[in-house]
């Protein structure tokens, strides 16, 4: 493990980032492409007119696609991830994703996602906290951790499968086994590289939209779940790179 993380050290952050904004990216290009079809879906659910409708949608395409390039470029991150949970939380009641369970928690994993990216921004010295006093022996960073890792694994909880199948009962133990340790914190970077290597293989089988015809409405449904879940194993792939934080049982082994 320490040895993958020592090769993978320099560019491991920067596929995590674009993983993890993948799915904004993708959303706010959809915008642009389905800008007729996205106006009128707002404007025959709210009832709100043509303008306010036409409104929300250049919201979405602007606040998506900026936030995007200013997190791969660098700049005013904090910024772009304050937009992006504002777009999350819009989208959250005019999708009425409120309403339903799956979409909220996933919705709510890639809350975690962005937590995380703030978190990274600390790390790295540029506070939006400034002049904050600590939190006892903790600091907003480490919270922000543990409250990302605590959302991303509510991802995995939607694809838990009940049935009474020998291989999806052992796929749900074990799959529950490893959320459990990357929310407490328990050999987290093993723990969050198994699952990023798991969920990408479930992601790539069960929502393949390439090989539904573009005219097809499952197409879209697939690479609305495909570019989620890749934006999870972004989440992911920022634990294993900067560690579960100080909240969490391995830094609290250090201290035993």
């Amino acid at each position: 493990m320490q040895e993958f993380l020592r090769v993978t050290k320099q560019y491991l952050p920067h596929v995590a980032r674009l993983c993890l904004i993948s799915t904004f990216l993708e959303d706010g290009i959809r915008m642009w492409f389905q800008w007729n079809e996205q106006r009128d879906y707002i404007e025959a659910t709210w009832s709100c007119g043509y303008f306010l409708a036409a409104c929300f949608v250049l919201l979405n395409l602007l606040g998506q696609l900026g936030g995007c390039v200013l997190i791969l470029s660098r700049n005013f991150v904090q910024y772009a991830c304050f937009a992006l949970f504002g777009i999350l939380s819009l989208q959250t009641i005019a999708y009425s994703i409120l309403w339903d369970l799956k979409f909220l928690m996933r919705n709510l994993a890639l809350g975690g996602g962005l937590l995380l990216l703030l978190a990274e921004l600390r790390g790295e010295g540029k506070s939006m906290f400034a002049g904050v006093p600590s939190m006892g022996e903790h600091s907003p960073k480490q919270y922000m951790q543990l409250g990302g890792r605590v959302l991303l694994v509510l991802m995995f909880m939607t694809l838990l499968h009940f049935d009474p199948s020998f291989i999806s009962i052992l796929q749900n133990l074990v799959s529950t086994a490893l959320i459990v340790l990357v929310a407490i914190g328990f050999k987290t970077k093993l723990a969050a590289l198994t699952l990023v290597l798991w969920l990408f293989a479930v992601n790539v089988y069960f929502n393949a939209f390439w090989m539904v015809p573009a005219y097809k409405p499952m197409h879209d449904f697939l690479k609305y779940d495909f570019f989620q879940t890749m934006s999870v194993i972004g989440g992911l792939l920022l634990i294993v790179a900067l560690g579960p934080g100080g909240v969490s049982m391995d830094e609290k082994k250090k201290l035993w």
